[in-house]
């Protein structure tokens, strides 16, 4: 005897409703081993207690609701749900396995039971669910208050982040009408080499070769993509390039970037207080690292009128600065670029600011993420200077898609141009090692 598609699809149906069942109960019954803990012990105390003594408490606590509720409860899913109850105390509730999951990239809660992860560099839904909406706010308390950050109905917005370095933006209703939504980009808690780069696929040996060739010799980099294309893992490469003889001055809204060398100074912007005040932005960061003696200027990334006091400094004798901005290729870079510089108020007609970049960048580095996740460095770009009103770029290196496979994955490959980029005899005099491939073809 079969089974129609209709029955199967109402079993299938049956059987999720009795899961939703079991979850939602015990859910409950974590909370009330979560509130049976804090009633018999002020919280501070627990804070307090070593992760051994808190177990032990869990422990018993645990056994006394069951005990007081009656419940028959296996030994496993005791101990998942003193697990969860750790995880409220010492962590961040449901987030606290997939923080602690080195697989996961990105975490994505998009309501109190709507929760997606990114596994190299694709979206997979979970499992992880919250009590309600209110669970979800007291999870995104927890993490900005030692911030000195709050997020209400009259602030729904926060930028924030973990004690790794792991970014996390929060949105509340009235503005999130599904609910309290929170997206934390994962710290690496180890950085990028340029081997992994190049094990990823990102790029090709002798590309990062001539891109520390770049770095070495002094010119100025911005590092372009899209959200989530890997700009900041990229930018971090390029700046393992800097030699630990030179003081570089790094920007940034959120502390993200990892540099090995000593001599690295650290500045983040700061948003307004309750009262509207203090809020210190990367344009007058920028400003300030120009009186820091700074060997190397990076920025984080350039979003506004900053992007033009970090062309005045590329242009006043800080070169090597390395920057990276939100733009869907090396052509859009520029026009972004002139967009931004505008925003900072000045009088200064389009072609001046066009020319400031063309004096201030070398080279940019257009990044994307592909639709089988992998991210590529797409476009290595000569910015070689203006024919009238337009500035002329020249591809060195470019990426070319031959198609998608049976398994969804992007085939392609990175070639070299065969073009010698004009600050080829910079890089000569300076003495910096080039791919043997280069030397060649620039006849070296």
């Amino acid at each position: 005897m079969t089974t129609s598609p209709a029955t199967a699809a109402w079993g299938e149906r049956y059987l999720e409703e009795i899961r939703q069942q079991e979850i939602e109960e015990l859910l409950e019954i974590k909370d009330e081993i979560h509130r049976t803990l804090v009633d018999n012990a002020n919280l501070q105390v627990l804070q307090a207690l070593t992760d051994d003594q808190l177990l032990d408490r869990i422990q018993a606590t645990t056994i006394q609701v069951i005990e007081d509720e009656r419940l028959t409860l296996s030994t496993k899913v005791r101990e998942q749900l003193q697990s969860q109850v750790m995880a409220e105390l010492r962590g961040y509730g449901p987030l606290q396995p997939l923080l602690d999951d080195p697989t996961v990239s990105e975490i994505m809660v998009n309501g109190p039971r709507q929760v997606y992860v990114e596994r190299e560099g694709k979206l997979h839904k979970t499992d992880v669910i919250f009590t309600n909406s209110d669970h979800v706010r007291r999870i995104i308390e927890k993490i900005i208050a030692p911030l000195g950050r709050w997020i209400d109905e009259s602030s729904p917005m926060v930028d924030a982040r973990l004690p790794d370095g792991s970014r996390v933006n929060a949105i509340i209703p009235p503005l999130a009408i599904n609910g309290a939504t929170v997206t934390i980009r994962k710290f690496s808690k180890n950085p990028f080499t340029p081997e992994d780069l190049v094990h990823f696929g990102t790029l090709t040996e002798e590309m990062a070769q001539f891109l520390q060739a770049c770095v070495e010799a002094r010119l100025n980099i911005i590092v372009s993509g899209g959200t989530g294309s890997g700009k900041t893992s990229t930018l971090n490469v390029l700046s393992s390039f800097i030699p630990a003889t030179e003081r570089i001055i790094t920007i940034e809204d959120a502390a993200e970037l990892q540099l090995n060398q000593e001599h690295v100074v650290t500045l983040e912007s700061r948003p307004p207080n309750l009262e509207g005040t203090g809020e210190i932005t990367i344009r007058q960061l920028v400003r300030n690292a120009l009186r820091m003696r700074p060997d190397r200027i990076i920025v984080g990334e350039v979003r506004g009128g900053e992007a033009l006091d970090m062309l005045q400094a590329m242009n006043t004798g800080h070169d090597g600065s390395v920057t990276t901005a939100h733009t869907n290729s090396p052509r859009d870079t520029l026009s972004r670029l002139e967009t931004m510089a505008l925003m900072a108020e000045t009088e200064l007609p389009s072609r001046a600011i066009r020319e400031q970049i063309v004096g201030a960048l070398n080279l940019i580095v257009h990044q994307s993420r592909f639709r089988d996740g992998t991210r590529k460095i797409t476009h290595i770009t000569e910015v070689q200077g203006m024919e009238e009103d337009t500035i002329i770029l020249q591809d060195i290196y470019r990426y070319e898609q031959h198609g998608i496979d049976e398994q969804g994955n992007v085939i392609g490959e990175h070639i070299y141009t065969q073009l010698r980029p004009k600050f080829a005899d910079n890089l000569v005099s300076q003495g910096v090692e080039l791919p043997p491939n280069l030397s060649e073809h620039w006849e070296l």
